[in-house]
């Protein structure tokens, strides 16, 4: 394996990957649909962009390393999460607005787990630790970029905003632990935990990357 990596999984890893990837597909579906019905799509419009948002980061994913068909297309549980967070976030958008950031927290959720799911899945594919992270990100910052541009909104990696830093610092904490002889489920757990936190405090204290304005 990649970098001599040697698991010893708490519980089977397969079920925390997957587990993960679900509440990121939940969490992803949630953003992509408000952010439809904020631009004023119709019922099925939020459908469309919740699905679209929910699954490009791991379609990204698994074209880039081989494993076809994507998992997206490979079982209904994505779609089935996709349409039952659209259809909710639909009927209750209303409830979404009126609490604080909720749709940004659901955003550094679902971004917190593709991160580091598209870093242990690009790890499993044999791509060796670094590259692996690099994945990780992609596979993190995907939905998140496309819900944007279908949206007509500049998308939150382009911006000054730490974004797109937490998805691979996350990652890295993935790819790295891969390396050494623990439990790897604990650092897919920790590379979760460090992205949604980096992302939060950035969000909460103004943290920003140096731009031009």
């Amino acid at each position: 394996m990649a970098g001599g990596r040697q698991l010893k999984p708490l519980v089977s890893l397969g079920v925390v990957v997957q587990v993960l990837d679900f509440v990121g597909v939940f969490a992803f579906a949630i953003t992509g649909a408000a952010a439809g019905v904020r631009q004023g799509f119709d019922y099925f419009g939020v459908l469309v962009l919740a699905f679209v948002t929910a699954v490009a980061g791991g379609i990204t994913r698994d074209l880039l390393i081989g494993a076809v068909p994507p998992a997206a297309f490979a079982t209904w549980h994505y779609l089935a999460l996709s349409l039952l967070a659209g259809a909710l976030t639909f009927r209750f958008h209303l409830v979404l607005e009126r609490l604080r950031h909720p749709v940004r927290i659901f955003d550094a959720a679902g971004l917190a787990t593709f991160a580091v799911v598209g870093t242990d899945r690009a790890l499993v594919f044999g791509l060796d630790w670094p590259m692996a992270a690099v994945l990780g990100m992609v596979s993190g910052i995907g939905g998140g970029m496309l819900r944007d541009l279908l949206s007509a909104r500049v998308p939150f990696v382009l911006r000054a905003e730490i974004y797109a830093v937490a998805a691979l610092a996350g990652a890295l904490v993935v790819a790295l632990g891969s390396l050494l002889p623990l439990p790897h489920d604990v650092f897919i757990v920790l590379g979760a935990v460090v992205c949604f936190t980096l992302r939060l405090m950035g969000m909460r204290r103004g943290w920003r990357l140096p731009s031009h304005e």
